[in-house]
């Protein structure tokens, strides 16, 4: 049973519920987690125009619902972790296929004072982005694409993967499967149940997959979702790990979308496309006649729309690095060498560039667009769209000149002389810079949601430094 979520109005939502008696609904705090709850229909219908009470807490404690050490704005002791209003997206409508097709909405979190979006709720900022271009008639694309690892416990263990890592040495656990085998078709039969479950029930769910292979590394999947308007793909984003969570944890299976699982080895990325087009879809990055006279080759096939856009990226990427890279982790995955950009950079068709342009003569007019591929795939959708376009649209304003040259072709992956400044090597130097006055980032998202989002980083540094590894443990127990 199903219903398509562009028909689901105020009006018709009593008869598209009409066989049910509960409602799930969820919204996203600031590390990209659903947190939600079961409502009746009855109290659903009650609150789906005008919103409900949800507590503040969620963007007033951490992913393991640890308050912050700093006390923030959003939620604290102070306001007593008051309610925000929960308000139900409509269009979001879609059922829980491994629910028996419970039906389920996406909500956004508004100020009970203002009823505008909290700083901190991720929906509510990309929208407030997207809002940008759309004054102008503008909208924007994307697409996402997400790498991961699977871990699974032991045969001879009766634990799930999860707890087994939890009672044992998480480099102990064995791999869904070993060895690199990037784009097999022969290894996806191995586990080809659970395979093609992840595929069957993300197009149920409404997070379809237009990509599925194994990625090099072992146990490790990509998955491509189908390209769409912005703020549906990045509740699709969102939606898709929830998604291969719920699938793996009936085959014992637990899925990881760290940065960096694994020393040594390539980490887990998270690269998103983005394009602008008009009201009619027609892409405007695209150039409708070659640029004979280009700067650089590598652009006379994009607009002045589209280089002001790119400038804009180039200009305030070093300054928005903890929404793209937000964990301790990230940083661990964006090292020279390993395939993952580190410093300002771009080019045309360039793996190794920051932003890795998609257009003529390599692709077709039409699907021009930017690579960001700096994100993981522990970034939060929404805040990793929400940078591409607050940055590129600032580059359009202010008419942005693309400030470094393109890539070397043939360069070492990571970047080189051609490219800009380094990227922050670490999660405190990322926020220093994000947090810092003049740091472009108030400029484009306002300082309510840059000391909110500042504060969270922080309460993760503060317990990375007061963390002792086994790195640690093992380096100096005897030697020191």
């Amino acid at each position: 049973m199903s219903a398509s979520s562009d028909t689901v109005t105020i009006e018709t939502l009593p008869e598209v519920l009409k066989d049910d008696t509960k409602v799930k609904v969820a919204g996203i705090d600031v590390d990209g987690m659903l947190r939600g709850k079961v409502v009746s229909k009855k109290k659903f219908l009650s609150i789906a125009k005008e919103g409900f009470g949800f507590c503040s807490v969620i963007f007033g404690w951490d992913m393991h619902d640890m308050t912050y050490i700093q006390e923030l704005k959003v939620s604290n002791k102070e306001n007593g972790y008051r309610d925000l209003i929960a308000v139900p997206d409509l269009g979001s409508f879609r059922r829980i296929p491994w629910e028996d097709d419970v039906p389920f909405f996406l909500v956004s979190f508004m100020d009970p004072d203002t009823m505008k979006p909290v700083c901190a709720c991720p929906r509510g900022l990309l929208k407030t982005q997207l809002e940008k271009l759309q004054k102008n008639g503008y909208d924007a694309m994307a697409g996402a694409e997400f790498e991961f690892f699977q871990f699974k416990a032991p045969s001879d263990s009766s634990s799930s993967a999860a707890a087994y890592m939890r009672d044992n040495i998480p480099a102990s656990i064995p791999s869904l499967t070993e060895g690199m085998f990037g784009y097999s078709i022969t290894r996806p039969t191995l586990n080809k149940d659970y395979y093609y479950d992840v595929f069957n029930t993300c197009q149920k769910f409404q997070c379809d997959i237009e990509g599925w292979h194994t990625e090099s590394g072992p146990g490790v999947y990509e998955a491509a979702l189908e390209f769409g308007q912005i703020s549906g793909m990045a509740d699709r984003a969102s939606l898709f790990k929830y998604t291969v969570r719920s699938v793996a944890s009936k085959y014992g299976i637990t899925p990881c979308f760290m940065a960096k699982p694994k020393q040594g080895l390539p980490g887990n990325s998270g690269h998103t496309h983005v394009s602008v087009v008009d009201k009619d879809g027609k892409n405007l990055f695209v150039r409708e006649k070659k640029d004979e006279n280009s700067q650089y080759p590598d652009i006379a096939h994009l607009s002045d729309l589209g280089r002001h856009f790119l400038a804009g990226i180039l200009d305030g990427l070093p300054d928005v690095m903890p929404m793209v890279a937000p964990t301790v982790n990230s940083y661990k995955r964006l090292v020279e060498n390993f395939w993952a950009p580190v410093t300002v950079s771009w080019g045309l068709e360039h793996r190794a560039a920051s932003i890795r342009i998609i257009a003529p003569p390599t692709s077709k007019a039409g699907a021009t667009r930017f690579e960001v591929r700096v994100p993981g795939a522990d970034a939060n959708p929404f805040f990793v769209m929400s940078a591409i376009l607050g940055l590129g649209w600032r580059g359009v304003e202010k008419k942005m000149e693309i400030p470094i040259p393109p890539l070397g072709k043939g360069e070492d992956v990571g970047g080189s002389a051609d490219s800009g400044a380094r990227l922050a090597k670490t999660l405190r130097e990322a926020t220093d810079r994000f947090a810092r006055k003049e740091s472009v980032a108030r400029e484009v998202f306002g300082d309510d949601f840059v000391d909110h989002f500042a504060g969270t980083r922080n309460h993760e540094i503060r317990l990375w430094d007061e963390a002792v590894t086994d790195w640690e443990l093992k380096r100096y127990i005897e030697t020191v």
